[in-house]
């Protein structure tokens, strides 16, 4: 881990119960068995993960259980009393049947299949698909299934998602599929809090830094200056401070308040799936974390990745991968040669870890990788390429000064965004422009492909000019597909990257687009608003794609951020940097500072959410909605 200069060398912190059972971050830290578990009546089995249903015909009840990972009891969302909920195993080809009753005294609920091919009236976004489930009342959820792999499911509504309402979807091919195994586990991340999630919510309002204890020291300064001169580090500090952010802002919510759990168990309950040496056994990875990037590796075991978002690509071999929220990856591993394997999950920021084992009989263990260095973030990460140093407050736009803002806690299912446009109403002491205001009621609004200006920089939308809810924008965004990623670059491991993927099935459609829409990903730090080309949820016009065309979407990430971006209801075919077919995906990663483009086959008639699948992005502004119909 890195010196903390404020600390004598060799230092090390007590080891708190806490940080022994949640799986902080301490160099090193050899875990035991014991640890705080689930009570019975909600327990997940730490040898075999969540109970697995099977068939085509569920009765699901969403209710609320008490559960204790941390030695404080508190209540969590749960289905059918379970967290995470119940693997749900279907078969490809047939129809299922879902009856979900809401057993919540207060609140409407609902559940979104992610990456699943259906109906927008089954696609489970209260506001958008339908009205939710009221207390007391029940949904039936009924689609057929063209297609297999590892998906999942879990709320639509506020932040029942962080809360515990998530689980598995596995669909068996009705075809052998181009690889095959000896046996599974599927293996589902996530990320618990104890704190009310309406409350972290309000919290990241009004102090959207609390988690990020990292920050730059003298001791730093001193460090820099010696390794890389003063001219240049006091050039580097100058242009953070014009951002008003620092480089050690990794994630907005990490370990110093989630408890990071594998299978619903915490680090020192040591989830653990059995194998037989030289066995293929095929590990389904899905991230279910509402705010958590993994990176996953098995220290002695190499990991064959044959399956991206649950559709089959071509076979690559890694030590690694970074998997993002509500992304799932399938890999195959051999173990033979000692009885167990440590399965170690990393969260992006290093701050600390989820974990399991492989292991030939229950109850064994593998060593404890140390925690890697905590990554900082550079101005070519935030796509400001050679122009770091020199310039970087150019690609600024002109904002107001962050005041800070106080959330009243209070949103309401697909209106996501509701405080962020507050913020822009309110305007804290800045009128909206007439740019502003022209973009948002332009029609379409989308329909501007802004690209880069003719000094080669990266141009903006209108609405993103002096708008207060925009705190930094990009100014050289490139793919950087072969990217690891921040902290994963060249630690000698052997890291996936999205060019490393391509989909066996190949482009499925054939057809060039026949329009692009251009889309920003925008924010404000400071008051933690998030938003499409600067304009919240509340405040932005749907999207509008006819029935039948291919249209290219290209995402540029002006914020500091990693984002990953579902579009409900239909397939995003990732593009290489050429403009090639890819790999097909429900999720696609859009990290700072990057451009990054996919074609879409609007053929699914409806209302769709579009959305930053970090959930306090999306209920801070961050979500569009996407109408496909005939055209106008």
């Amino acid at each position: 881990m890195n010196h903390d200069p404020s600390r004598p060398r060799g230092w090390q912190a007590p080891l708190s119960r806490r940080r022994f059972v949640q799986g902080l971050a301490l160099g090193g830290l050899a875990l035991g068995t014991a640890g705080v578990r689930l009570p019975a009546h909600a327990a997940t089995d730490a040898r075999s993960g969540p109970q697995v249903l099977r068939g085509n015909a569920f009765d699901l009840s969403i209710g609320s259980t008490p559960v204790n990972f941390t030695g404080r009891t508190r209540p969590a969302i749960t289905v059918n009393g379970s967290l995470p909920a119940p693997l749900l195993r279907w078969r490809q080809g047939e129809t299922v049947t879902l009856r979900v009753a809401n057993r919540l005294p207060d609140a409407v609920t609902s559940i979104h299949w992610h990456g699943i091919i259906l109906p927008a009236n089954m696609d489970g976004v209260p506001g958008l698909s339908f009205d939710g489930i009221a207390p007391g009342e029940a949904y039936l959820y009924r689609f057929t299934l063209g297609q297999s792999g590892s998906y999942w499911y879990h709320s639509h509504s506020l932040f029942q998602e962080q809360a515990g309402l998530y689980g598995a979807i596995i669909i068996d091919p009705a075809e052998p599929l181009p690889y095959h195994w000896d046996r599974e586990h599927v293996v589902l991340l996530s990320d618990w809090t104890d704190l009310d999630p309406g409350r972290l919510f309000q919290r990241l309002k009004k102090e959207s830094e609390y988690d990020n204890r990292y920050k730059p020291t003298v001791g730093d300064f001193v460090r820099d200056v010696r390794e890389h001169g003063w001219s240049q580090t006091v050039a580097d500090r100058r242009a953070w401070a014009r951002m008003r952010m620092t480089p050690t802002d990794i994630s907005d919510v990490n370990a110093h308040t989630y408890t990071y759990l594998m299978n619903g168990t915490t680090p020192a309950s040591n989830w653990t799936g059995l194998f037989r040496s030289g066995e293929k056994v095929l590990l389904r990875f899905i991230n279910a974390g509402a705010m958590t990037y993994f990176d996953v590796r098995i220290p002695g075991l190499k990991m064959t990745v044959v399956a991206a978002d649950g559709l089959p690509v071509h076979p690559v071999t890694v030590d690694e991968f970074r998997i993002a929220a509500a992304e799932t990856f399938d890999v195959i591993v051999e173990p033979s040669g000692q009885d167990a394997y440590t399965i170690f999950a990393q969260d992006m920021g290093r701050t600390g870890f989820a974990r399991g084992t492989l292991a030939v009989r229950p109850g064994l263990e593998a060593p404890l990788p140390a925690i890697d260095p905590r990554p900082r973030l550079t101005m070519a990460d935030m796509g400001h390429g050679d122009h770091a140093m020199h310039g970087a407050s150019s690609a600024m736009p002109s904002t107001p000064s962050a005041q800070g803002v106080h959330a009243d806690g209070h949103a309401v299912d697909a209106h996501a965004g509701a405080h962020a446009a507050q913020d822009m109403q309110a305007g804290h002491g800045a009128p909206e422009t007439p740019g502003m205001h022209a973009h948002r009621d332009a029609q379409p609004v989308h329909d501007m492909h802004t690209g880069h200006g003719s000094d080669g920089m990266q141009a903006h939308p209108a609405s993103e000019s002096r708008n207060p809810l925009v705190d930094m924008q990009t100014m050289t965004p490139t793919p950087r597909l072969d990217d690891p990623g921040i902290g994963l670059r060249d630690n000698g491991r052997r890291v996936l990257a999205y060019a490393d993927l391509a989909s066996i099935a190949g482009d499925q459609d054939g057809r060039d687009p026949g329009r692009e829409v251009e889309l920003h990903l925008t924010g404000h730090m400071g008051r933690f608003s998030w938003s499409f080309d600067g304009i919240p949820f509340a405040s932005a016009q749907p999207l509008q794609l006819n029935y039948g065309e291919r249209v290219r979407i290209v995402l540029v990430n002006d914020t500091m951020m990693t984002h990953p971006i579902h579009l409900h209801g239909v397939w995003s075919d990732l593009e290489d940097a050429n403009g090639d077919f890819m790999v097909r995906k429900h999720t696609v990663d859009m990290p700072p500072g990057t451009r990054r483009s996919y074609r879409v086959r609007a053929d699914a008639a409806g209302r769709w959410a579009f959305h930053c699948h970090l959930l306090y992005h999306m209920e801070a502004g961050m979500m569009r909605e996407v109408h496909i119909g005939e055209a106008a």
